[in-house]
């Protein structure tokens, strides 16, 4: 039979698939055969052994050849226990019967005196071990840790933390011996004991308390390692042992957690590490890393994080991108912690949005962003602007929401706010998301000083510059809103005298838009409907004409939507008396309390800096936007008037509006009339607003939400026990269920208790919010008061409507303060018993 090495050189040999194929499945057939006929000689089973490894890093099936690698374990000699454990640990694992014969073997070979031999059974043992065997095998593994053999020791401290990870209830037989090994004099025995060592604490953080008492020994010993003259045998680039000193620095950093005195201990040799470690090669830029990380993770004294900072700002000027990347994605998460401290590098940062590195660039955008403040704000957004000229495609639709974001956040005024919004939709309009738009528009809508000053701009870009989607939509928005504004024309604060503007100008340009390559649905529903809207704010009656003729051109449009606009526009010419009413200046929309929407109200920046702001984990539930979120004050959803103005003048069938007056209701007649309905019968309550709205593609908002009414139980009603929710710092809340038979199919009341178990202090400004899946729907009545009395409890009802049999699911986010603390916000996640609607 041919050797391993003749073997290989016939399969690289081989000119095709089919002639490699062909040849493992000989061979492969061969070594069955050779198995079959039970060698007495291990030379033989060893090449065949050999052989068959060959065959598993090729992907073929070696399962036949398990067996045969433990009775290779049987043989005396090195090489054949080396090549039969290394076939153990590639063709078997842990969930096979085959390997409770393996048991008897590593027994055998943790007592054997060849130190290599007790090596190999350690390795296997660590690496392919079941919970039986671990049991099994737990004294044996004791006294290998117990060896005066520094090699074994460190194997046995390797194996024993992999044991402990399979089964943690042994963890308690080694938390002496890795106690023993932390004062270790041999680097490598160390070295395993202090990896062992911080495995134990990361996985049970009560053991962190038994191992703080040997802080001095591990400061005692990197010191030592610093301080240190050359040493041949540790020596790495100049460096004494750069992985011991990572390692240990490392295990201080989950000794110091949370504990100020054990990292007071800390600071002076952190600080000498930091200053004095060689960084011209990477063995020291590892060392300097993981020192910084480390200071990070500690209660350190201010000075000592800036140092550490100041380093990560080092590695930002470095040449080795990989270095660069670590020092962009370890400030990304300091920079909440020490703004200031990562604002002094804010010039390298920018340096790296240049950088020709894609993933170096992506870091630098995201720091870049979280560094803007009111301060920097026009610096940092000038650069992002420069940024966003040349940048990829793929990073112009977060880069626009991000800037957006930040101009809302920290503009220094409105005017600069526009602008910069200009500008981006100006060089990424098509990677604009609508709800920046939208919020652009509510910007706009609600600043009645700049409403000329946005007009004109806009104007003036769409003169220039017509591909980008954002900007015709914003533009066609404004303009037909704001059309009579546009036509005076003027002087704008230090603005050049704007030229004139005429009617007949608008028209062209709106025209030429509708005769353009980017005149989509969309942006054909945005113009007609602004078309329509300067009917009302232009006098020439040619340019009037002009529009009447532009609608019956799309009255033949294959698309429905735009066919129906310009019918229902056009018919509307008739109906002069109601015209202008219908087609009037949008009143000023109302301004949501939303941080991630443009012109909502600036966030407290103390409080930003203190803890950096997070989304709303209400809207993560189940994949995020099929969520339905109850408001937590018990206000009906939908009773804001025009919540989203472009849903509400384009024709969005999502968009919800409040139902108007009822003198409204003769108006509705005469629309009705338009397209032959009687008008005469009395319509129900919301059908005003629905009417109404329904002419220009939009769906009417539904009636507000009745309040909950609690029913007492009667005979067929059903009341199920309380279930607790959330119960932390001393507030305990409970959900109970109760169904009547009075309820439609899938209603369920739910009643929230919150009561404040301490009996010293008060829960105050008390906020519940709940949301469910988007095939539930969630209903809210106020707090019954939001401050909690020691010892007392307040109530909250909600009602929940799901399809019969469904299971009900709630996210919950309870924020509350207690008396000279600091604000609590919580999240659970709760899930009803699945008999509820059964």
């Amino acid at each position: 039979m041919s050797t391993v090495s003749t073997f290989i050189k016939k399969v690289r040999a081989c000119k095709t698939a089919a002639d490699e194929r062909a040849l493992l499945q000989k061979e492969s057939a061969a070594i069955r055969t050779s198995f079959r006929e039970e060698p007495t000689n291990y030379d033989v089973r060893r090449n065949n052994i050999a052989k068959l490894l060959y065959l598993f890093t090729m992907g073929e099936r070696t399962h036949f050849g398990q067996i045969e690698c433990l009775k290779l374990l049987a043989s005396p000699k090195f090489a054949d226990k080396r090549l039969g454990y290394l076939g153990t640990m590639l063709l078997l694992d842990e969930s096979q019967e085959v390997l409770t014969l393996l048991t008897n073997s590593l027994q055998n070979d943790l007592k054997h005196t060849n130190q290599y031999i007790v090596g190999l059974a350690l390795a296997t043992f660590g690496n392919i071990s079941s919970p039986e065997m671990s049991r099994d095998l737990c004294q044996d593994l004791e006294k290998c840790l117990s060896s005066s053999n520094a090699y074994i020791r460190k194997k046995a401290a390797l194996c024993a933390m992999r044991v402990i990870r399979k089964v943690p209830e042994l963890q308690d037989n080694f938390v002496d011996r890795a106690k023993t090994l932390l004062s270790d004099r041999n680097h490598g025995v160390l070295l395993c004991g202090v990896t062992f060592a911080t495995d134990l604490c990361e996985n049970d953080p009560d053991l962190v308390d038994q191992f703080k008492s040997f802080t001095p020994i591990l400061l005692r010993q990197l010191k030592a390692l610093l301080g240190a003259g050359y040493s041949p045998e540790h020596d790495v680039t100049g460096i004494t042992d750069p992985f011991l000193q990572v390692k240990i620095l490392q295990f201080l950093g989950v000794l110091g957690r949370g504990d100020t005195e054990v990292s007071e201990q800390m600071n002076d040799i952190l600080a000498q590490v930091a200053t004095n470690t060689e960084a011209s090669k990477n063995v020291g830029n590892a060392i300097l890393y993981q020192s910084v990380l480390t200071i990070l993770e500690i209660e350190a004294d201010s000075a000592l994080r800036v140092l550490g900072i100041n380093n990560l700002g080092k590695f930002l000027t470095n040449k080795d991108n990989n270095i660069r990347y670590v020092a962009l994605n370890t400030l990304s998460k300091v920079v909440a912690i020490e703004p200031n401290a990562v604002q002094r590098h804010r010039n390298t940062i920018l340096d790296c949005l240049r950088d020709p590195d894609v993933s170096i660039r992506r870091r630098a955008l995201d720091l870049s962003f979280a560094l803007i403040n009111e301060s920097n704000i026009r610096v940092l957004v000038r650069e992002l602007l420069a940024f966003l000229e040349v940048a990829n495609n793929e990073f112009k639709a977060n880069m626009t929401s991000q800037i957006c974001l930040a101009a809302d956040r920290y503009a220094p005024n409105k005017r600069w706010h526009i602008d910069t919004v200009l500008r981006v939709l100006k060089l990424a309009g098509n990677y604009v998301k609508e709800q920046i738009l939208s919020s652009f528009i509510r910007l706009v809508g609600t600043t009645p000083e700049l409403q000329q000053y946005a007009a004109q701009k806009l104007y003036a870009s769409l003169q220039i510059d017509m591909s980008q989607e954002g900007l015709i939509l914003a533009g066609a928005w404004i303009i037909g809103e704001f059309g009579d504004a546009l036509l005076k024309g003027g002087k704008f604060e230090e603005e050049e005298l704007v030229r004139e503007v005429k009617e007949s100008d608008i028209i062209d340009l709106f025209e030429t838009i509708l005769n353009s390559t980017f005149a989509n649905q969309l942006v054909t529903e945005y113009v007609l409907t602004a078309s329509m809207k300067l009917t009302t704010r232009i006098t020439d009656p040619t340019q009037i004409s002009r529009i009447r003729a532009m609608l019956a051109k799309h009255s033949g449009s294959l698309d429905v939507e735009i066919q129906q606009r310009a019918v229902e526009y056009n018919n509307l010419f008739q109906y002069d008396s109601i015209r202008q009413g219908v087609l009037e200046r949008m009143p000023p929309p109302a301004v949501r309390e939303d941080p991630t929407r443009l012109g909502a109200p600036k966030v407290d920046d103390a409080k930003s800096k203190r803890k950096p702001k997070k989304e709303s984990a209400l809207l993560d539930l189940m994949g995020g936007d099929d969520l339905e979120v109850a408001p937590a004050n018990g206000a009906p959803a939908a009773q804001t008037n025009n919540s989203d103005l472009l849903s509400d003048i384009f024709g969005s069938t999502g968009g919800e509006t409040a139902a108007p007056s009822q003198p409204a209701q003769s108006n509705v007649n005469d629309i009705m009339s338009l397209f032959g309905s009687t008008g005469g019968a009395p319509a129900p309550a919301p059908a005003p607003a629905s009417t109404a709205m329904d002419l220009l593609g939009m769906g009417g908002a539904p009636a507000p939400a009745a309040p909950i009414a609690v029913h007492a139980a009667g005979p067929a009603a059903s009341t199920f026990e309380p279930i607790t929710a959330y119960s932390n710092h001393d507030l305990l809340v409970t959900l109970q269920a109760h169904r009547d038979a009075s309820f439609p199919p899938g209603v369920v009341n739910v009643m929230a208790r919150f009561h404040n178990q301490s009996l010293t202090t008060r829960v105050d400004r008390l906020n519940f919010q709940a949301a469910v899946p988007k095939s539930q729907k969630l209903q809210m009545q106020p707090l019954s008061a939001p401050d909690v009395a020691p010892g007392a409890q307040e109530t909250q009802a909600m009602r929940v409507t799901a399809t019969q049999g469904a299971q009900i699911r709630l996210r919950l986010k309870v924020t509350f303060t207690r008396e000279g603390e600091a604000e609590v916000s919580d999240q659970a996640d709760f899930k009803f018993p699945a008999d509820i609607l059964a």
